[in-house]
């Protein structure tokens, strides 16, 4: 039987990820990295319910809580929780990172109103970087590495060099569609080039199991579909509804939440028409649209 509830996986001695099945909307990764004194924990999760066996699973694995977080990206399932670790957690974060959480506010309790999210605060990054940061948990070296505007403007990258693993945040939905609206299609290939130069053997996708460098190439693949699928019905005047609602999906549409196809369009739509990566598009329609896409039914936080 696959594995419902949140678990724990040792990947090196000091090292681990933290995985929330099934990897749907709202379900994401975390992981942590202790020496035994000091503990550096990637990305919190959505809900305070959450947060607190996030807590008790690091408590669990032996190691002390978190003094410092570092935030993938900006995104309320991977930041609701961050509360739950304060005041004795920093939270570091690129500097757009920063700017756009502190912009979005609550945005996951507008699209799921009838969530439960609990008592949560928005608590962006404290220290930003813009290029690139090195931390030092012990004697583990943990990078943390900007691979410029891709799912969202203000992403990071974590990557532990000795232990070959990295934490890829969004850039990887392991078995779910990959989502750029937020931030660039053609700057999310170009983030797979950057995760492909780590060589890193264990990759902790945003969302989903754990997983290996293969799940680079399917994630090119599918957004190079998208290229594709782009240019041709841009060409053609079709609306991205009209778009994705004529395309085959092939091989991606045993991908969950499919419905992420038109919000991926609406983004390369955008940069057909020459607008800057990661400019804003209009949330209302993107959204709509995908819920149009969903058989008229709102996407469900599975949180």
């Amino acid at each position: 039987m696959p594995a419902t509830d949140p678990y724990t996986v040792r990947l090196a001695p000091g090292v681990h990820a933290y995985v929330q099945p099934d990897g749907g909307w709202c379900l994401n990764n975390a992981g942590f990295i202790s020496d035994g004194g000091a503990t550096l924990l990637v990305d919190t999760t959505a809900t305070e319910r959450r947060a607190r066996l996030l807590r008790e699973a690091i408590l669990l694995a032996g190691v002390e809580l978190p003094r410092t977080i570092v935030t993938t990206h900006h995104h309320g399932d991977h930041t609701y929780g961050n509360g739950v670790f304060l005041p004795e957690a920093t939270v570091v974060g690129h500097e757009a990172c920063r700017s756009e959480q502190l912009a979005a506010g609550h945005q996951l309790h507008l699209i799921w109103p009838q969530t439960d999210f609990g008592d949560i605060g928005i608590i962006a990054p404290s220290v930003t970087y813009s290029d690139r940061l090195t931390l030092h948990i012990g004697e583990t070296e943990v990078r943390v590495i900007h691979p410029g505007v891709a799912h969202t403007l203000g992403d990071s990258v974590v990557h532990l060099p000795e232990h070959g693993i990295v934490f890829t945040g969004d850039l990887v939905f392991q078995g779910g569609t990959p989502f750029v609206p937020m931030g660039s299609l053609r700057g999310s290939l170009r983030a797979l080039d950057l995760l492909r130069s780590l060589d890193a053997s264990v990759v902790v996708p945003g969302h989903g199991p754990l997983t290996d460098p293969s799940a680079y190439d399917t994630t090119e693949r599918y957004l190079r579909y998208v290229t594709e699928l782009a240019e041709a019905s841009y060409a053609q005047g079709l609306t991205p509804l009209e778009a994705a609602r004529r395309a085959d999906p092939g091989e991606f549409g045993k991908l969950r939440e499919s419905e992420r196809l038109v919000a991926n369009l609406h983004r390369a739509y955008a940069e057909l028409a020459g607008e800057p990566e990661g400019s804003p598009l209009d949330l209302i329609t993107v959204i709509t649209d995908m819920t149009t896409m969903n058989d008229g039914v709102p996407m469900a936080c599975h949180a």
